[in-house]
């Protein structure tokens, strides 16, 4: 049961700076009312924010 967790939520070939890319999130929150970009651009900044944070905690 672990190991179909731990492949489900692991992402391949992802791009510097992505822990979770835009469009698995946008599938997880199903219908986006208003403008999606506004979302994506939060969405990214968020994100990588989050990549440069974990890899600060390795690189110690």
């Amino acid at each position: 049961m672990a190991k179909e967790t731990v492949s489900k939520n692991t992402f391949k070939n992802l791009p510097p700076g992505v822990c979770v890319p835009w469009e698995q999130k946008a599938k997880e929150l199903g219908e986006i009312k208003g403008d999606p970009e506004i979302i994506k651009n939060q969405w990214e900044q968020l994100d990588a924010f989050a990549y440069m944070y974990l890899w600060w905690w390795v690189q110690r």
